[in-house]
């Protein structure tokens, strides 16, 4: 008699010994009992071929199933590792906007390989679609909907749903989409309406004429203003001529934004080339960390030598070294949250990269404001813990001056290097930390050398 499960062995344990047995059945049976969202975790602690065995034994519409509840690039590296055959007969059962999605984070060597192997009808779909940027309308559309030319009558429809009832068991039918003889979008159909009217009555006449839509070039900012205004499901997608091209679902750009947002998260972190798992070849890993540190080192010697130049001071004042970093953190922390504001306005087409000047307007009101508040707030506590005056206003005075900095470089820098076609995200974080504490020690230090008597 065979004792039962107790559930001592880790997840991960216990697929690996499903995957020795060779028995397709109880890992699928194991696999749809895991907790939602759980597979991605399982799948960090299995090593590459195991996870491979898991996709071998695994039919392709049910590996294109677990395929949805991993991330991207957990699921690219796993892609990487099958053949094509293999993997295209599981691309083939994912929804167009996934396969899209999934063949664009490949190799292009690979991803040809896999469209080569490909349905035909569903090759077409996945090219179509990774023509356009990952993060518009066009990227985030899927092509798994209906649409009927107006010509038809009720009972046509009826026809050809029911001729066709396998194929569009996966699809999100709520509506289906009219267009004139052209493909030119002209209406909505509601099912309701559809199932309530006479089968002999024509669909024109029962459409919701002049629908809202979207262009295929819509940017994913101007989705997520769209579906914020409108308690839409889903949108029809024209392209420059107003034929219906696809369907762009809410859940999509949900998701599209939350990715983009940890894209640039990331970015600011240093963690350069996208993602990191740390299932991740270490080289990689360790590579895509350095090329932003090695950069950043150099900056930060750059501005050691501010403290070095003026060492003399420094030794004469040395209650100076515990307010030093005060002041560069403060200031570092003001002019991160103004790129933050930048990079997030350039990201949703609220400010372009020439408006300099108005950018900077805005910022330095905002720095005056709270630079005066936070040095006359450090400047305070210096005063009170040392009762000397002066070192209250070189150590208030600077960190006000230096916030002022900071907020207008973080400001403008943002929008210097996307005109200039960097990546503000990237580049904005370096090169601001350079700046906020070359000027904070140039202020410190170079004020305490002005009113050394004073301070001694």
């Amino acid at each position: 008699m065979t004792e039962p499960n107790t559930y001592e062995e880790e997840p991960w344990e216990k697929i690996s010994e499903l995957t020795k047995s060779k028995d397709p059945s109880e890992l699928q049976i194991f696999l749809d009992d895991l907790p939602l969202g759980e597979a991605a975790h399982v799948f960090s602690h299995l090593k590459k071929e195991e996870v491979l065995e898991v996709f071998d034994m695994l039919g392709p519409e049910l590996s294109a199933d677990l395929i949805e509840q991993l991330p991207e690039i957990q699921v690219a590296g796993i892609m990487d590792g099958l053949s094509p055959d293999k993997a295209a007969s599981i691309v083939d059962q994912m929804p167009s906007d996934s396969q899209a999605d999934l063949l664009g984070d490949l190799s292009k060597e690979h991803t040809e390989a896999i469209l080569e192997k490909m349905d035909e009808e569903e090759a077409e779909h996945a090219r179509s679609l990774m023509e356009y940027e990952e993060h518009s309308a066009g990227g985030l559309m899927i092509k798994e909907y209906l649409s009927y030319p107006v010509n038809l009558k009720v009972n046509d429809v009826f026809e050809d749903l029911r001729e066709n009832d396998e194929e569009y068991s996966d699809y999100d039918v709520q509506y289906t989409y009219i267009t004139d003889l052209e493909g030119k979008l002209i209406g909505v159909l509601r099912l309701r309406d559809l199932i309530l009217s006479k089968k002999n009555q024509s669909v024109e006449n029962i459409i919701i004429h002049n629908p809202l839509s979207i262009g295929v070039q819509t940017p994913l900012d101007e989705l997520v203003a769209f579906f914020d205004g409108h308690n839409f499901i889903g949108v029809p997608v024209v392209d420059e001529n107003q034929k219906l091209v696809g369907v762009v679902r809410r859940s999509a750009v949900e998701e599209a934004s939350e990715e983009f947002a940890t894209e640039q998260f990331l970015k600011v972190s240093g963690v350069v080339g996208g993602e990191e798992l740390r299932s991740m070849p270490v080289g990689i890993r360790s590579y895509r960390r350095l090329s932003w540190l090695s950069v950043n080192i150099i900056l930060n010697i750059v501005a050691a030598s501010i403290i070095a130049f003026y060492q003399d001071t420094l030794e004469a004042v040395i209650v100076l070294a515990v307010f030093l970093p005060i002041i560069s953190d403060m200031s570092g922390c003001s002019g991160n949250q103004a790129v933050a504001v930048s990079i997030r306005e350039l990201t949703m087409n609220l400010v372009k990269p020439y408006e300099f000047m108005r950018v900077l307007l805005k910022e330095l009101s905002v720095g005056l404001i709270n630079g005066l508040v936070l040095g006359l707030l450090l400047g305070t506590v210096c005063f009170i813990w040392k009762g000397n005056v002066y070192l209250g206003l070189v150590v208030g005075g600077a960190l006000a001056l230096n916030t002022i900095v900071a907020v207008c470089i973080g400001g403008t820098i943002p929008l210097v290097l996307k005109r200039f076609g960097f990546d503000p995200a990237l580049a904005s974080g370096p090169i601001l930390t350079t700046v906020t504490d070359m000027c904070g020690f140039l202020m410190v230090l170079g004020f305490a050398n002005a009113f050394l008597s004073k301070l001694v």
